[in-house]
């Protein structure tokens, strides 16, 4: 990952921000049914920092998702945030790269989970696309 000063985002309606310095550990999209249940999306992109780099202003709610795993997401817009799980990623925390301010300049490097990845997103970039939602101009 290319190295970045700082990158901030926040939750949709800005009671949440958060800061992390220096270059992410990973960024990657991830697949999991854990994942999906979530977000209600099919596929989630988590960009990870070390702990004490990240910084963050106002109250994320916390949920116990797993044994070991916890999701933040903001209490009043219900924008997912961050997840922790100090026994598979000890140190870090990730966060959820659609909140960035500016996700474009972070491009994912990998896809994880694909084992429980849904079968049609594989021919995704096949679909027709519109550049605006169709029938609206």
């Amino acid at each position: 990952m290319a190295e970045q000063a700082v990158i901030a985002g926040g939750c949709h309606c800005g009671a949440i921000r958060y800061e992390a310095e220096g270059a992410p550990e990973h960024h990657a999209l991830c697949h999991c049914t854990d994942c999906r249940g979530w977000s209600g999306a099919p596929v989630m992109g988590w960009i990870a920092f070390r702990e004490d780099h990240v910084s963050v202003t106002g109250e994320p709610v916390t949920y116990h998702s797993s044994e070991h795993g916890e999701r933040q997401f903001c209490g009043r817009c219900g924008t997912g945030l961050f997840y922790r799980n100090a026994s598979a990623l000890p140190g870090l925390v990730d966060v959820q790269s659609g909140t960035l301010d500016d996700p474009a300049t972070c491009p994912p490097s990998a896809q994880i989970m694909v084992k429980e990845r849904l079968p049609w997103t594989r021919g995704m970039a096949d679909l027709p696309a519109f550049t605006t939602y169709p029938g609206m101009g």
